[in-house]
């Protein structure tokens, strides 16, 4: 027997960073108003919160003028603001974008030139500078952006959780929701035996976003393609090999950045990703397959488009993730002295890639939206340094349907 129907003014589905931000600031920027968090997982921040590098983005990749670059800025000093506050562990360490050879230094002045366009503290520097910075780096040239840092995404996740409830709201686990129906005067979501009544409804499903997206009566506009991100740590005798973050220089002609360092908060070096088709959503080891995941992927036209045009690419990264060889000289353009005896098994994570029909990489955020429902159809990184001021910038449109008095739309209050 279905439960009574609970009437709340925002419903939001997925217990993810963003998902999370969204509620914490409607209720932050509304007193008085009532929100429900509905996460299918028994924790928050389960699935892409909690299964990445942990890397606090500073924006210098974005195209200017994109949701990205402007949601990354505004965002960062947001997430750093409300560690500050919440005594949540973070660090600033570093980062070097490095130029292992001439050939790559045109595309690392283009990444300088975006650093810059979006004010980002950043500065191109020689090998010498670079060595005192990363002794066991090897390049040419590279850009140092002394603002990236690290941090822990999964007790931001937590602590704002807490703050959701403390600020009269609820966040409920282990609820998977099946249905979402419209009806004159609200939405009802169903799951399992609760509904929910809903003036308004966010979906910030990740992985999901698009089945979300489709339940909640849009037609997504690209599909999710989920690539499983592979990793390995150094072990503990080669972590002096990295101080800070050590990236590549991204190639614009492949769609994933490549494999770099990444000192993580908890302490450890994280050295990867790979990026390969995961057989399922959820897949983060190679023996996971969902049948209905993997023919949605290998039947999709944007996903087939992609694979021709890079089937190279992919042949490489399916080879380096089944050969830890492979996988050590990729590591060893950025830092030479890496050896196979250096690393250990890491935990994988899986990336929601949202693809075009034409095979391209949607790589800005993606708001799908009717009169009741705002879809967070594509979120990529970094969503998760970005969260605060996405939360923010959803809670403008809910502000606008529900006609609602409060903090002014675009206003960011103190955390505190």
């Amino acid at each position: 027997m279905s439960q009574p129907l609970q009437r709340t003014d925002l419903a939001i589905v997925g217990g993810g960073i963003v998902g999370l931000a969204t509620a914490w600031r409607f209720l932050q920027r509304f007193p008085g108003r009532t929100a429900v968090v509905l996460e299918k997982e028994a924790r928050v921040g389960a699935h892409q919160s909690g299964h990445n590098s942990g890397v606090l983005h500073t924006g210098i990749y974005y195209r200017p003028g994109s949701l990205r670059a402007a949601l990354c800025r505004a965002g960062k000093e947001q997430l750093q603001r409300f560690c500050d506050e919440e005594h949540i562990p973070y660090k600033i360490t570093g980062k070097v974008i490095v130029a292992v050879d001439e050939s790559e230094i045109g595309r690392l002045e283009g990444v300088f030139e975006r650093g810059q366009a979006n004010g980002v503290a950043c500065s191109m520097i020689g090998p010498e500078q670079l060595r005192e910075l990363e002794p066991a780096a090897a390049g040419v040239r590279a850009i140092h952006v002394p603002e990236a840092g690290i941090i822990d995404y999964v007790a931001v996740c937590e602590r704002l959780a807490q703050r959701i409830r403390d600020l009269g709201g609820e966040v409920r686990l282990r609820c998977r929701v099946t249905r979402i129906e419209h009806r004159t005067e609200a939405i009802v979501v169903r799951s399992g035996d609760q509904e929910i009544k809903a003036s308004l409804l966010t979906t910030c499903g990740g992985l999901h976003a698009d089945r979300l997206t489709a339940l909640s009566g849009q037609k997504p506009a690209a599909p999710i393609i989920p690539f499983r991100g592979e990793f390995y740590l150094l072990r503990p005798e080669a972590e002096h090999l990295c101080r800070g973050l050590i990236y590549p220089t991204p190639d614009p002609r492949f769609p994933f950045l490549g494999v770099h360092f990444t000192r993580v908060i908890q302490g450890g070096v994280e050295c990867g990703p790979n990026a390969v088709l995961a057989f399922a959503r959820e897949g983060y080891r190679k023996t996971d397959i969902n049948l209905r995941d993997l023919a949605e992927s290998l039947t999709d036209p944007g996903f087939l488009r992609l694979a021709m045009k890079y089937w190279r690419t992919g042949a490489g990264e399916m080879w380096r993730s089944f050969s830890k060889r492979a996988f050590v000289r990729s590591l060893q353009r950025l830092v030479p002295d890496i050896t196979a005896a250096d690393l250990s098994p890491a935990p994988s994570g899986v990336r929601a890639q949202a693809l075009s029909r034409d095979g391209a990489l949607i790589d800005d955020f993606v708001f799908q939206e009717s009169e009741r429902v705002i879809n967070v159809g594509n979120a990529p990184s970094p969503a998760a340094t970005s969260s605060l001021q996405i939360g923010n910038a959803i809670v403008d449109k809910i502000a606008v349907r529900m006609n609602i008095q409060g903090v002014a739309a675009g206003a960011v209050p103190s955390s505190g």
